[in-house]
């Protein structure tokens, strides 16, 4: 994307919960995302995509339910996940239940696939981790060959085959759009290039600039598939707030303590201020500070990646429902337009 085009500039959150009171906060933690939803929408962000986990820290297990809710509620706003976990779902039923967002957001709707960083949902559901791979790479076929909304005849080892059957609904447009999203396989960057998916970057650590070599290695791929070029995104977490200083005081309980567990669970060692910092620095990849700090770094990883779109994973741990909804509002009213004028000057 050259940078004179216009991003989609958007927020993702798993409706993280923090643990005390949990599962029992999970609720409120739900209508809280609805709400912070509806002042997305109202500011202009252009998309929200909800995450899929199975797990005490995150109460979104089934984000196209909450995503029908806000679709009621909102006008513009486009719809979709970051990420629906494919491995461990039905492709047919994750393009019914989306199909049916689709037809009641007004076509607003989309999907984002990916396995997932958590592998909550395979012994949730039944399914051999030693499948991992072979599970994401056949439902994906699958999955592609239900986005022609024509009959399909499909069939491979993880599944029972599909004979000719077509799915309903089916959307408006013809097609419901589809991104996979990678953390940082060649392979499965390759793999979003051979069918034709726009690709989603999760970086979530490191530098946007390590990036860099995935993007060109999609663009490469589809050169030589013959295929146009195709959109590139990138989901990074953050929090905006009036000041630097109060951004990261903010946000830094949480996250360590959010990191402090999982790094616990994955023998990582303790998460501390300084790998924040770090991450927080001018090219890392938490995008926290005030608006000005983070339009800048927005702009930058745009410029730097070629991005056509970005979003901004808002919430993280126990951030307070009130600093959240402060984030939402100071992205919509500040960073989006900010961001837009960085890169007019620039383009």
């Amino acid at each position: 994307m050259g940078t004179r085009e216009r991003p989609t500039l958007g927020l993702d959150t798993f409706g993280d919960a923090p643990l005390d009171g949990a599962p029992g906060n999970h609720a409120a933690t739900i209508r809280e995302v609805v709400e912070e939803a509806v002042l997305a929408d109202r500011l202009g962000v252009d998309y929200l995509g909800l995450g899929e986990h199975h797990r005490a820290d995150y109460a979104v297990s089934a984000p196209d339910v909450v995503l029908a809710a806000i679709a009621g509620r909102t006008e513009r706003i486009r719809l979709g996940t970051g990420v629906t976990v494919l491995s461990s779902d039905d492709p047919i039923r994750v393009y019914e239940r989306f199909a049916t967002l689709d037809a009641v957001s007004g076509g607003r709707a989309e999907v984002q696939l990916g396995r997932g960083s958590f592998v909550e949902s395979f012994s949730l559901f039944g399914l051999d981790l030693a499948d991992y791979e072979r599970l994401f790479a056949e439902k994906l076929d699958l999955f592609a060959a239900l986005q022609s909304e024509q009959p399909v005849h499909w069939q491979g080892t993880v599944r029972p085959p599909v004979d000719g059957k077509q799915v309903y609904p089916t959307t408006a447009a013809g097609r419901l759009p589809a991104w996979v999203a990678v953390g940082g396989s060649p392979e499965s960057v390759i793999r979003a290039a051979r069918y034709a998916m726009p690709l989603v970057l999760a970086v979530i650590g490191g530098s946007p600039r390590g990036f860099v070599q995935f993007a060109e290695l999609y663009r490469r791929a589809l050169t030589e598939l013959g295929l146009p070029e195709l959109p590139v995104g990138m989901h990074s977490p953050g929090h905006v707030a009036a000041t630097d200083e109060l951004a990261r005081e903010q946000m830094f309980p949480h996250q360590a303590e959010a990191f402090g567990r999982i790094g616990r669970e994955r023998g990582w060692g303790p998460y501390t201020r300084l790998a924040f910092e770090q991450s927080a620095s001018r090219e890392g990849a938490i995008f926290v500070g005030s608006p000005e700090t983070v339009a800048r770094k927005i702009a930058w990883a745009v410029r730097t990646l070629g991005l056509s779109r970005f979003q901004l994973k808002y919430a993280v741990g126990g951030l307070p429902h009130a600093q959240r909804l402060e984030s939402v509002r100071l992205y919509g009213e500040e960073v989006v337009p900010r961001v837009r004028e960085l890169l007019a000057e620039e383009g």
